[in-house]
């Protein structure tokens, strides 16, 4: 991924920590720094399917999940599946869709499955969802509730390269699309192993203190109205983790837990001020964070 993700070696760690922790992936940047180049190549690279969807205002959850279709032969409903049906999917821009059409992801974001006509249809393991949008356009977009946002285990940033991975970007592209020279190292099957290895990654109890004072500082921070819920707690423990084995250790040192804070909590708590356009709200949700970092005594 490194060869065509250009000096963004922490976004990659970062989206390969969600892919082992089973969780999902929220890239929250402007348009044309590499959101969706990201997803491609993390998909290109597991032996997998993949699946993008284009969000749009028209978009329906049928689209999504799949629908029932009579078939005349049988004389029975039969069930086709939507794009949803694959072990890495792209929602890119999902914040221009309805909110009707982006609840139908809950259920296969939280669960692993989806029900249609009282059915429930599993989903192909493992099931991993990277979504996009453009936190500074706000027309006809639909900002995700709290209950979407909090299926994302991961939200990240990519901003723009360094003057000289972007030179090396421009020069590589003039020569085609270097996502397609990708192919998979990594099977399913490995995946698979590598996620429940996450489980056993040892947390020492000076560390599991050290993020409940965190979380219990946000709950009493001024400038949030919600702070770190308990599922919020579970999910930066277990990012903690996933990344720690990222990172080749069988261990949580604290950097664990300070790099993924950030991207686990951010997005998880609300502010006092609900006042702040959808980015302006990140960046101070990421500082409130990072202040409580800072305030929180890192055991040695």
């Amino acid at each position: 991924m490194g060869h065509v993700v250009r000096g963004k070696p922490d976004a990659i760690r970062l989206a390969l920590s969600a892919l082992l922790a089973k969780g999902h992936l929220l890239i929250e940047d402007v348009p044309g720094v590499g959101k969706t180049t990201l997803a491609r190549s993390l998909a290109r690279c597991l032996g997998g399917t993949f699946r993008r969807i284009q969000f749009t205002s028209d978009l329906l959850p049928s689209d999504i999940i799949g629908v029932s279709v009579f078939d005349q032969k049988s004389g029975r409903f039969e069930f086709r599946p939507g794009p949803i049906f694959a072990n890495v999917v792209l929602a890119d821009e999902i914040n221009r869709t309805t909110p009707r059409t982006q609840s139908s992801l809950l259920e296969a974001m939280a669960e692993g499955q989806v029900s249609v006509d009282d059915r429930t249809h599993p989903l192909d393991q493992p099931f991993f969802v990277i979504a996009t949008q453009n936190p500074q356009e706000h027309y006809g977009t639909y900002p995700l509730p709290e209950s979407q946002m909090d299926r994302f285990l991961l939200r990240i940033r990519l901003g723009y390269p360094s003057l000289d991975d972007e030179r090396r970007v421009l020069r590589e592209r003039g020569g085609g699309d270097p996502v397609d020279t990708l192919r998979p190292v990594l099977q399913l099957d490995v995946l698979r192993g590598l996620q429940g290895m996450v489980d056993q990654v040892r947390v020492d109890d000076r560390l599991l203190d050290y993020a409940m004072q965190l979380i219990t500082q946000s709950r009493k921070s001024q400038h949030l109205s919600l702070g770190v819920s308990t599922r919020g707690g579970i999910a930066w423990y277990r990012a903690a983790q996933a990344h720690a084995l990222a990172c080749g250790r069988d261990y949580c040192v604290p950097d664990d837990f300070k790099t993924l804070a950030s991207p686990v909590l951010a997005h998880r708590v609300v502010l006092a001020s609900q006042h702040e356009s959808l980015g302006r709200a990140r960046e101070e949700s990421e500082k409130i964070i990072g202040d409580l970092l800072d305030r929180v005594a890192v055991p040695t």
